[in-house]
C-alpha cells in the first residue's frame, strides 16, 4: 500500500533529520519535502515542492496522508511578533486546511514545552493557540511534540542556547526530565514512530517521554 508524507521545514534541525528518516524507511512510498529553495538531498521517493511560505494559498494541489510540521522561528529571527506569528501560527494552520481538504488523515506538529494559549509568554501564548486551532480542523490523528531545548546540528548559531547548555553541563543533574535539553534526532524519531502507529485521536508528548526515542 502506497503511502505519502509531506514535511514543511525540511531545512530545520528536526525537519531535516525527519526528512532523511522518512526516506529511508519503507513505510512511506513518497515523501513531499516543501521548501524555499532546492535541496541539496536527491533520493527516488523525494519530491521537492518548492515554496515561499507565505504563498502557500497557491499550492492548494498538495496531498498527503501524513503532515509533518515542523515550521518554526524565534522572536529575534522574525524580527517582530507579527512576522513571528506568521511563521509559527498562520503558516501552520494554512498548511493544516490545505492538506485536509485534500484527504490527509494525520498531522504531526512540532510545537514546544511550555506551550499553553493562556500563557503571559508571547512565545509560549502562540505556540499554545496554534495547538488549539489546528485541533480544531479535525484530524483523525493530531499529534503534539513539545521539546525542551533543542540540541542538534544547526546551521547557525544561537548564542542563548550556547549559553544554556553551559548551564545543563553544570547543573543537569538538578534539572527535571521534563527540562532537560534534548537531542533534536530524538524528536524526528518520535514523529516518525507515532505516525506509523496512525492510531485515531489527539497525543500530547512532553519533552521527558520524547528523550526515550
Amino acid at each position: 500500500m502506497s503511502r505519502t508524507a509531506l514535511v514543511a521545514g525540511s531545512t530545520g534541525l528536526i525537519g531535516g533529520q525527519l526528512l532523511t528518516l522518512l526516506l529511508e524507511d519503507t513505510y512511506y512510498t513518497k515523501v513531499i519535502a516543501l521548501s524555499r529553495k532546492p535541496l541539496s538531498l536527491t533520493h527516488p521517493k523525494l519530491q521537492n515542492v518548492l515554496v515561499e511560505v507565505d504563498q502557500l494559498n497557491q499550492h492548494v494541489d498538495l496531498n498527503a496522508e501524513d503532515v509533518f510540521c515542523c515550521l518554526g522561528t524565534t522572536i529575534k529571527q522574525a524580527k517582530t511578533k507579527e512576522a513571528f506569528r506568521k511563521v509559527d501560527f498562520d503558516y501552520p494552520l494554512e498548511l493544516a486546511k490545505i492538506l485536509k481538504a485534500n484527504g490527509a488523515k494525520q498531522f504531526l506538529l512540532v510545537s514546544a514545552l511550555g506551550s499553553n494559549k493562556n500563557s503571559g509568554i508571547f512565545y509560549n501564548r502562540v505556540k499554545g493557540e496554534v495547538e488549539e486551532a489546528i485541533a480544531a480542523v479535525r484530524y483523525d490523528s493530531f499529534h503534539i511534540f513539545k521539546p525542551s531545548l533543542l540540541v542538534g546540528p544547526r546551521k547557525e548559531q544561537r548564542s542563548g542556547e550556547d549559553a544554556a547548555k553551559v548551564f545543563y553541563k553544570i547543573f543537569g543533574f538538578l534539572i527535571p526530565k521534563k527540562y532537560k535539553e534534548i537531542e533534536s534526532i530524538k524528536v524526528a524519531r518520535a514523529m516518525l514512530a507515532n505516525a506509523k502507529q496512525n492510531l485515531p485521536g489527539i497525543f500530547v508528548y512532553e519533552s521527558d517521554v520524547l528523550q526515550s526515542y
